[in-house]
């Protein structure tokens, strides 16, 4: 509060010396012009009510100017002469301009405060929603997995003897694909935890669009080696800002969930489109796509139970959830549609 009435003070006795420094400037080089000196001063009231908080500044600066165009440049001159003709007219009319440009700023100092608790309330009811869409996304996805590391290596330590060389191969493989799998899922909540750590923003660079996609497909070769993939981006080099990792990793989720749960054996089909105002990254397979009931909350988080095995392991939800997360912190947005020969998830980033 103290230092309120403090800036306050400070910009209007700033205001108000300005005023009067300039109406000085002004009357010396056209004397005898009182109302263009008026406007000066009423120029001022209107700066002051408008960098400044409630009515008292306005209406104590408007009482002042009228004192000053009496004082300082009404003959006679360093003297107050309240009889005046239009003397009283002219205070009320810059006292009527002074409360009513205090009243209209105030009101518009009110509704922009309301307005921006109101954003701030749904920003925090959609992280809220978020976190819990991930909560229930992470339950289920980490469940199964789980379950199949521990009943995989049960089976290994309590068959030992008996299981064949190829079982055993079969088994451990299991192993490794359901912990690999966990992996990268810790890898997306790290990377959601960077996020929410940072105020649901992220620091962007300007980074180049083709070695983003380069990263992201040499990730993926790295986890799925047969996987099929045809990338394309502009032979225009693309530079926007943005967090490359997290980029990466949103890259790296779409292009996983289409070759996992496309059920397709046509290669995935990764290229970026510029249309001047942003930049769109596409991946597109050619499989079963999404059921239409989906569409609409697919990057909700909602837990997700497919029609096939590698589905019910590994559903779509916390990948996705994250995805959007990611996207939204860049002030970008992400969809998904169905064509006619499977699905295509799309993000748009802003170039500026």
């Amino acid at each position: 509060m103290k230092s309120r009435k403090t800036r306050n003070f400070i910009i209007t006795v700033s205001c108000l010396a300005a005023a009067t420094a300039l109406a000085f400037l002004f009357f010396y080089f056209v004397p005898n012009n009182g109302s263009n000196i008026a406007l000066i001063y009423i120029l001022a009231l209107i700066i002051i009510v408008r960098f400044t908080d409630g009515y008292l500044p306005g209406v104590f600066s408007s009482v002042i100017a009228v004192i000053c165009v009496n004082f300082l440049f009404t003959y006679p001159y360093f003297a107050l002469n309240f009889t005046l003709a239009g003397y009283p007219i002219t205070f009320l009319e810059m006292l009527a301009v002074t409360l009513f440009t205090s009243t209209m700023t105030t009101n518009m100092k009110e509704q922009a405060k309301l307005i921006a608790e109101r954003d701030k309330l749904l920003s925090e009811a959609e992280k809220e929603k978020m976190r819990a869409n991930l909560l229930r996304a992470v339950s289920h996805d980490l469940r199964t997995p789980l379950t199949g590391i521990i009943g995989a290596s049960s089976s290994y330590l309590e068959n030992d003897a008996s299981l064949t060389h190829e079982e055993k191969n079969a088994i451990v493989t299991h192993i490794q694909e359901d912990a690999n799998w966990l992996l990268n899922m810790v890898e997306n909540l790290l990377s959601v935890t960077r996020i929410y750590n940072q105020s649901t923003k992220v620091k962007k660079t300007d980074e180049s669009v083709e070695e983003v996609v380069s990263a992201a497909m040499l990730r993926l070769k790295k986890r799925i080696p047969d996987a099929q993939v045809s990338a394309s981006v502009p032979d225009d080099l693309l530079i926007i800002p943005m967090d490359a990792i997290l980029i990466e990793q949103v890259l790296l989720n779409l292009l996983e969930n289409a070759i996992i749960h496309s059920q397709s054996e046509k290669p995935i089909l990764c290229y970026v489109e510029d249309d001047g105002q942003t930049v769109t990254f596409h991946v597109k397979d050619y499989g079963i796509g999404i059921a239409e009931d989906r569409l609409h909350d697919i990057f909700d988080g909602t837990p997700y139970i497919g029609s096939s095995e590698s589905d019910s392991n590994k559903g779509m939800g916390i990948g996705l959830s994250i995805c959007k997360t990611i996207i939204m912190a860049h002030d970008g947005r992400i969809g998904v549609r169905n064509h006619e020969h499977g699905a295509e998830f799309y993000f748009s980033l802003p170039i500026e």
